[in-house]
């Protein structure tokens, strides 16, 4: 691909979900390769031309010829204030190295995958619940998502869609893919914290599903510093045991991103 200048990438397309909430599409460099569930450093320059770089979980599947990113636009953010106006055709900074803990090698072979996220915390699993090495490993992965309003869920909601519909990818999460969302402040069929939910059983019981267990069942965590804590500790309770990209484990967390 012909870059418009060093590290700077077209933008193909932007699609606003919410208020403070949009996505955008660049064409993928030629030979970057990542690991569904990485993140790479992306950003604009500012007005004197120096390099305003964040970490975004890229979106896409590592097999797809575009990169998806998810944003929120954060009040008076150096970043996002200025993210948030970009359109097609414009110049995006795109650092090719790619890393992250959400990712299949960081976690041991398991029965369920459980997939937490709240917010943009969701990107990740946008990219993980699209690779068919995810369903060869294992049975059945289940993914939450947590939101304020329902709004904030369209996304997500679009994502699941294409999981369902689409002719190459239905054939991997036909009968293996649950989505779960909540929200905290709307009025929706699921009410509340994915954390509150868990304590109280309503989670295992909405889905008719047994709880889960650190013998046959692994998570990957992705949203808030406190709802990542939070869940955290939940999971250590239970005898679960925390993984790395060096040393795998039960879960992952991504501390390099907040949701």
């Amino acid at each position: 691909m012909k870059q418009m200048n060093k590290n700077l990438y077209k933008v193909l397309s932007v699609t606003k979900w919410a208020e403070n909430l949009f996505s955008f599409k660049v064409k993928r460099p030629s030979n970057f390769k990542f690991k569904s569930g990485e993140f790479l450093m992306i950003g604009l320059y500012d007005d004197n031309k120096k390099p305003i770089l964040r970490a975004y979980s890229i979106c896409s599947p590592n097999w797809s010829e575009e990169l998806e990113f998810y944003s929120i636009i954060v009040k008076n953010g150096p970043l996002t204030s200025k993210l948030k106006n970009i359109k097609e055709n414009d110049g995006i900074i795109l650092m090719t190295k790619s890393t992250g803990t959400l990712i299949l090698d960081s976690i041991k072979a398991g029965e369920r995958l459980f997939l937490f996220s709240t917010g943009t915390g969701f990107a990740p699993f946008a990219s993980l619940i699209r690779d068919p090495e995810l369903y060869e490993k294992f049975d059945k992965i289940i993914l939450t998502h947590t939101c304020r309003n329902k709004i904030e869920l369209a996304y997500s909601s679009q994502i699941i869609e294409e999981c369902n519909t689409n002719e190459l990818i239905k054939e991997f999460t036909q009968d293996k893919l649950t989505y779960y969302q909540t929200t905290t402040r709307e009025d929706t069929a699921y009410i509340g914290r994915i954390t509150d939910r868990i304590m109280n059983n309503s989670f295992y019981q909405d889905l008719s599903i047994k709880k889960i267990d650190s013998k046959n069942d692994r998570a990957m965590i992705c949203g808030s510093n406190e709802f990542n804590n939070d869940l955290k500790n939940i999971l250590l309770d239970l005898n679960f045991e925390e993984g790395a990209t060096n040393k795998p484990g039960d879960f992952v967390l991504e501390k390099a991103f907040v949701g």
